[in-house]
């Protein structure tokens, strides 16, 4: 796991960090070592959402408080081929195992109770994304208390 994903694992609810480690794990062993999974984002502020909902073209209908991003219940992932290129190929399979590696991270992330952005239905698909099933309603976490560090009170 490379530090950018530690980093940024570190930043999620603490009542997901270990299993978002294990996740991570689990998908760069079975991917076999060409390609890697790095979280390329997990808590952003509000301030942050509300420059990526402003940002041409579209890549959010979330406003901040909108996100389960906001709360630390969500990561969006890229894949890192040899070390230094950034893939979102989601029918790529860089191991040869004639699975595509995305498939095989969205399996895994299932198996640990995470839904996939490339399952919503109504039009919009975010396929790097991924959130905490139970805690993926935003409307019910921005109701939650925070602590002195500014999660969510679970």
């Amino acid at each position: 796991m490379d530090s950018v994903t530690k980093n940024r694992i570190a930043l999620l609810h603490p009542l997901v960090r270990q299993e978002m480690n294990t996740i991570i794990d689990e998908c760069n062993k079975v991917l076999n070592g060409r390609s890697q999974v790095r979280i390329s984002q997990g808590l952003r502020t509000f301030a942050e959402q509300d420059a990526l909902f402003n940002q041409k073209p579209k890549v959010t209908n979330a406003k901040g408080g909108q996100s389960v991003h906001n709360y630390g219940f969500a990561v969006d992932i890229v894949l890192i081929i040899d070390g230094k290129t950034a893939s979102w190929d989601t029918a790529k399979d860089w191991d040869g195992d004639k699975v595509a590696d995305w498939d095989e991270c969205v399996k895994i992330f299932a198996k640990h109770g995470w839904s996939w952005g490339g399952n919503w239905t109504g039009g919009f698909k975010d396929m790097p994304h991924f959130d905490k099933i139970g805690f993926n309603n935003w409307r019910i976490l921005s109701k939650y208390k925070r602590d002195k560090n500014g999660y969510v009170i679970i």
